[in-house]
């Protein structure tokens, strides 16, 4: 990569982890409080689901808003959707408030996150780049994910609840200031939009259909580790810390794994990566019901958090060489609401499955479904993408 992409790409990233981790610390901070207040394991629940229920509405409308107003326009509107909400929960610090702030928090960085990664895959030049740019944007969540609950937990326990949510409410603005200054890709023509159709079109393509389902299938496998390893930790006697351990061990393998293929991205294949990350989810899902032992459940965390961060980069390089550039917002639409209603409808189905048959009978089955749906990543179409006009 060149220095000037390098240089708009940093301050992309640090725009991302801004808005990421006001979310990500009202996600930790706001159920704490609803359960310090007294309310039942159901409400938290609910206010938990809200967090990702606004993206799964939102996800079309802000794709399509991308396309048509680029890059700064729709982070704009995410830094004020989100600090208005999270204004409201430091002014009333109160349960249905922080469902208000759930919802905007949720649609604010939904829509930010659509824009900033069309932005970033018309910068890429060629496949190589597209998989270095968007392993590099992958880490940002992975980043945001540590700072947003470490941050707000830290002022929870110096000065309170509002403090936190005082300065949760202040970080969209940093977003605003690293993306302020930077110049916009040629807006798209109002012929292609027109042309273009319903967004559902898209679907009628074969090998975007087989990518939104692997997408869905890999999606849920994180959602199942991070749903079902306390519960089986809890059956084996583990403690909170160990299982933690546990949970954090995937997460930094997972971010390992986004810093190494950056370096690697010329050699890697998007279909053999993807295919490959399939098939040892499957077998370590398999694994995961017959360990007891915490240094073993460790382990198959750490090689499933290598096999599912792999992933992202190159589902999101794929996307952008298999949809048309006008449709890219689009696109990347369609796929978070896919992963937003996963995320919301995953758990459920999981706590009910998991009482009815067991938890090691959740892992193989799911392993089962991704194991057999392997030869979808495998069969997927490489085209030649658009040259992108490159912005530095």
């Amino acid at each position: 990569m060149s220095p000037g992409l390098r240089f708009v790409l940093a301050r992309l990233i640090a725009a991302q982890i801004c808005l990421h981790a006001c979310m990500t610390g009202f996600r930790m901070a706001a159920p704490l409080m609803a359960l310090r207040e007294g309310y039942s394991p159901v409400a938290v629940g609910v206010l938990l689901a809200l967090f990702a229920l606004a993206p799964v509405f939102m996800a079309l409308p802000a794709g399509r808003y991308a396309d048509r107003r680029g890059l700064k326009k729709p982070v704009k509107l995410s830094v004020g959707v989100a600090m208005t909400g999270a204004a409201l929960a430091v002014a009333f610090p109160v349960f249905p408030v922080l469902c208000l702030t759930a919802l905007t928090c949720g649609a604010a960085t939904g829509m930010a996150m659509i824009a900033l990664q069309r932005h970033v895959g018309r910068l890429a030049h060629g496949p190589t780049e597209l998989k270095q740019v968007f392993s590099w944007m992958a880490i940002g969540p992975s980043i945001s994910n540590f700072l947003g609950p470490f941050t707000a937990g830290l002022m929870i326990d110096i000065f309170g609840f509002r403090a936190a949510f005082l300065l949760l409410a202040l970080l969209p603005s940093l977003a605003w200031f690293w993306v302020r200054h930077t110049v916009e890709h040629e807006p798209v023509a109002p012929e292609l939009r027109q042309t273009s159709g319903s967004s559902w079109n898209l679907l009628k393509d074969k090998g975007f259909r087989q990518l939104m389902m692997i997408n869905w299938m890999l999606s849920s496998c994180w959602d199942v580790h991070t749903f079902l390893v306390p519960v089986l930790g809890h059956e084996r006697g583990l403690s909170a810390t160990v299982i933690g351990t546990i949970l954090g061990a995937f997460a930094l393998a997972a971010t390992a794994i986004r810093l190494l293929m950056p370096l690697l991205a010329s050699h890697l294949r998007e279909s053999v990566v993807i295919g490959s990350a399939m098939v040892a989810t499957a077998l370590l899902f398999a694994a995961y019901p017959f360990v007891h032992a915490a240094w073993a459940m460790g382990i198959l965390s750490v090689l499933l958090g290598f096999a599912l961060g792999s992933v992202q980069p190159m589902i999101m390089s794929s996307l952008h060489q298999m949809t048309p550039h006008h449709r890219h917002g689009e696109a990347l639409g369609l796929r978070a609401m896919a992963i937003n209603g996963s995320s919301v409808v995953m758990p459920l189905m999981f706590g009910s499955a998991g009482t009815l048959i067991g938890v090691g009978a959740v892992f193989w089955l799911v392993g089962a479904v991704v194991g057999l749906g392997s030869p979808l990543a495998w069969r997927l179409p490489a085209p030649a993408p658009e040259a992108p006009q490159r912005v530095s």
